[in-house]
């Protein structure tokens, strides 16, 4: 079976561009050992190269936008996915991350004005209202990925147009309202997720 990079779900076409996180999420069909989202399998036998990803796009335009969200954390593949997204740009297309939102963290810098010129928006999963919340539901790799996190969404209005935070709704003791409250302190939209729906 051919490797899936790229997936409609609705009228967004959506790109799975590696198998690395830096997150475990309890709430993930991949911790949970499922490949598949919305009936396409997402497993990996390669990290596949940017001419492999862009000519598993068909046309760009024809899409309300391209996101790069599929079995990993597509930061983890910078270079890759810029230079993608600079090729769906050219093409006139519109392009959405969504992304755990720690690019900096592990890159050591600060990514966001590589972004500017070629991603339209930032979708972040916020997850929790504390880190004693995060932590138990992410299960980070990374030390301080909460206020990294966090730094981060700060940051993205600077750089990003649109910005939005999300949590997923139906987690015991994830508080939505306060959710909320912290991404409009961090000057970003919020949109509540619901439980065991992906994509």
């Amino acid at each position: 079976m051919t490797q899936k990079i790229s997936y409609p779900i609705g009228n967004s076409l959506y790109l799975s561009i590696t198998d690395r996180c830096t997150l475990a999420c309890t709430f993930c069909p991949k911790t949970l050992g499922d490949t598949t989202v919305q009936g396409y399998d997402l497993s990996m036998d390669h990290r596949p190269s940017a001419k492999e990803i862009i000519d598993a796009i068909d046309d760009p335009t024809k899409y309300d936008e391209v996101v790069f969200c599929g079995y990993g954390e597509p930061t983890l593949r910078l270079n890759v996915l810029l230079e993608v997204a600079r090729t769906i740009k050219a093409t006139g297309g519109r392009v959405r991350i969504n992304s755990d939102g720690l690019a900096n963290l592990v890159h050591k810098r600060n990514t966001l004005p590589e972004m500017a010129d070629c991603i339209d928006a930032l979708s972040i999963s916020m997850n929790a209202q504390d880190k004693t919340t995060y932590d138990r539901y992410t299960q980070p790799t990374l030390p301080d990925s909460y206020n990294a996190m966090l730094a981060f969404l700060t940051e993205a209005p600077k750089h990003i147009t649109q910005v939005t935070a999300t949590a997923v709704d139906g987690l015991d003791g994830v508080d939505i309202a306060a959710c909320e409250k912290l991404a409009e302190a961090c000057g970003v939209h919020f949109r509540k997720r619901t439980l065991g729906r992906v994509g």
